[in-house]
């Protein structure tokens, strides 16, 4: 929380962001961004990313699982995944390990800042980011000793419960913080066939455990240790598009994951810092649901277990290492990354006739090794030349054995590519307060592998997107620092673009789905935000996104299906806005208030169902009993809108044959109201 001292006007806090390979304040970081800080997170009474997500503008989320763990920014990124194997548009990072894919891991306790990063990222992540990418940072270890204990109960039997605690292991060499949270919800379906509340309910525990080593003056080690533990239900959709389930088998939505990073940052001379980042994670997930959404035994499950290896070395110059005349800072490093992933779906509906069975076991893994470099040239004392380049060697293997529908299925393909990334950026440091910048990149997302069986030999392989985004941006502080501004407007240009078409098998609730480079899209619009304190007690925040993203040319390789051209892309609102306040009443009382929503958006770029657009209410209220005491009401979406995070649109009612294709919505979460407590010492 901010507050006035002595009558002096409140300046808003500079902000540190990981978005390029030197840390720099988010005003300063020549991309667009959206940070949300703890203060935001925790006012809303925000359990997982999900929950705070729509503050970004130009984002959005797919849920079709327990929580919307499938993100997009401008318009691009993955909506599900099933059995087949997929290469993410949007990264989810966090505290340095890439879970790209695993977005219920996303939790939020202890959690210091959510940083969005709208925009190819690939000369920094790779090709998990043609989009953008999604960086969580949890609280880093201090020398004081420091304590949280943090409480709370909601609608709908929710409850939950964490402890962070932190200091000085070893004096002036060790710090180390480590912290546990468990949150339950009986979630908000009713399942009216088995009499139960809890079958879409929320079970996540976190462990997060850092660890700060000064092993010498010039070097320093940092330890990354987590857990994740996630147990949820899955039973979201209706044929009455209510919250009344019948189904008689409901689904789960499951992850345990283990994750271990460590960092190394090596002065090496006045000339050269070294560093170096190493991760692993292994996580098992099961994803399974009531196919039919009623009592007959139509069911599918898909298991993973997934296994993730990182490493990145990079140096960079220091100041006595410019290179042409003292000018530019440059960085140079090599990446490797490995994935192995073995998986096992059964997909049963077997209600149509007894070929309607499919049972696939099989193993992908993927290989990257990058080379990569950056140059910031300083041409005067405020314009700098950014330019970068990444060159990315990418393979993939896949292989199976089963049978889809009664089909034997033994597919093994191989997919080997150089791919190449580049960035090429103009920044001006008009004034102290104000930077403009422009960019050129160049973002790609690697080909891929479709294992149905039942496709062609001409579809069973995608090939590479290309993205070229060119980007402008001012980014400005005013009135003594109280306002802070960013704007951005950007035209993206993708190629060989990767869609996702699926087709119903005629006469059963089944799909035929696969990924093809069907298209080409044009994504344009603009990003703008503020963040105000007009007085040293109120406050004003807000952030608005316009999003043009259209198809140019659509191929689809069945010329008897739904054709999208020069329709918006799916998942792709028109707008995005938030608009939000805060008053500070006094030393303990703090008010917040926001309205939050989206414009009306395709579910799928295979049919032509769409979203309502909708505007959401939240509030909180927190009273600070005394500088180690908070209590906090809250509640999100108070008007109790029903919005939907996943549609889909196919013939899946019987009282009409299985005939009539209609609309099927899962819904967001409704009036959730709670009160938190909250200890710091």
């Amino acid at each position: 929380m901010f507050s006035a001292e002595e009558n002096e006007a409140v300046k808003l806090p500079d902000v540190v962001v990981s978005a390029d390979f030197r840390p720099s304040t988010a005003q300063k970081t020549a991309v667009s961004l959206t940070e949300v800080k703890r203060e935001t997170i925790e006012a809303r009474g925000a359990q997982h990313l999900e929950e705070v997500l729509n503050l970004a503008p130009n984002v959005n989320i797919s849920a079709g699982a327990s929580r919307g763990r499938f993100f997009q920014i401008r318009g691009m990124g993955i909506l599900s995944q099933y059995d087949n194997p997929v290469n993410p548009s949007v990264g989810l990072i966090i505290d340095g390990i890439d879970f790209s894919r695993l977005g219920g891991a996303a939790t939020l306790f202890d959690i210091d800042s959510v940083e969005v990063l709208q925009g190819p990222q690939g000369t920094k992540l790779g090709p998990n980011a043609i989009a953008g990418a999604i960086t969580m940072r949890s609280a880093e270890p201090t020398k004081e000793f420091k304590m949280r204990a943090q409480a709370g109960l909601g609608e709908y039997n929710t409850r939950n419960l964490g402890v962070a605690v932190g200091g000085t292991i070893v004096e002036d060499q060790l710090l180390g913080r480590a912290s546990i949270y468990t949150h339950k919800s009986d979630g908000y379906m009713q399942n009216d066939t088995l009499g139960r509340d809890d079958t879409q309910k929320q079970d996540e525990l976190t462990f997060r455990s850092k660890f700060k080593l000064f092993a010498t003056e010039d070097l320093t080690l940092d330890f990354t240790l987590m857990h994740v533990n996630v147990n949820n239900g899955y039973d979201a959709f209706t044929l009455d598009n209510s919250r009344h389930s019948q189904s008689n088998q409901p689904g789960v939505d499951t992850q345990n994951t283990n994750a271990f990073a460590v960092k190394a940052n090596w002065q090496a001379s006045d000339a050269v810092i070294i560093q170096s980042e190493a991760s692993y994670l292994n996580s098992s997930s099961t994803y399974s649901f009531d196919g039919d959404w009623r009592t007959e035994n139509d069911f599918e499950k898909h298991n993973r277990d997934r296994d993730n290896y990182s490493f990145e070395l990079r140096a960079l110059s220091d100041k006595a290492g410019r290179i042409f005349n003292d000018s530019t800072d440059w960085t140079i490093g090599v990446y490797r990354f490995v994935q192995d992933e073995k998986f096992n779906s059964r997909v049963d509906y077997r209600s149509f006739g007894p070929d309607e069975l499919t049972q696939l076991t099989g193993t992908y893994k993927t290989e990257n090794t990058a080379v990569f470099g950056q140059l910031d040239s300083h041409l005067t004392e405020k314009l700098i030349l950014v330019s970068g380049l990444r060159v990315e060697d990418f393979n993939a293997n896949y292989a199976d054995t089963g049978f889809v529908r009664a089909t034997p299925s033994n597919v093994k393909k191989n997919v080997s590519e150089v791919l190449l990334g580049a960035k090429l950026g103009l920044n001006y440091q008009a004034q102290a307060n104000q930077l403009i910048y422009t960019s050129l990149t160049r973002g790609y997302k690697p080909g891929g592998i479709n294992n149905n069986a039942t496709l062609p030999q001409n579809q069973r392989q995608f090939n590479t997107e290309y993205m070229w985004n060119f980007e402008t941006g001012f980014k400005s502080s005013w009135l003594d620092g109280t306002l802070v501004t960013n704007l951005a407007a950007f035209y993206a240009k993708r190629l060989d673009a990767q869609t996702q078409s699926s087709a119903q098998i005629s006469g059963t609730g089944n799909f035929v789905e696969f990924y093809d480079n069907a298209a080409r899209a044009t994504h344009q619009g603009v990003e703008a935000s503020m963040d105000w304190f007009v007085t040293d007690q109120f406050r004003m925040l807000g952030s608005l996104g316009l999003l043009d993203a259209k198809f140019d040319s659509y191929q689809n390789p069945d010329s008897t299906a739904y054709n999208p051209q020069g329709r918006q892309v799916a998942h792709a609102p028109r707008y995005t806005f938030n608009l939000g306040t805060e008053y500070y009443t006094n030393e303990k009382w703090t008010l917040r208030a926001n309205v939050e929503g989206k414009d009306a958006f395709y579910f799928s770029d295979s049919n032509s169902a769409k979203s309502n657009g909708y505007a959401l209410l939240n509030a909180s209220a927190d009273y600070q009993y005394d500088k180690h005491w908070k209590v906090r009401v809250w509640a999100r979406n108070i008007l109790d809108k029903d919005y939907a995070t996943r549609g889909f649109f196919f013939a899946n009612n019987p009282a009409n044959g299985f005939l009539v294709d209609e609309k099927y919505i899962q819904y967001g979460e409704p009036r959730v109201a709670g009160v938190t407590v909250t200890y710091d010492y």
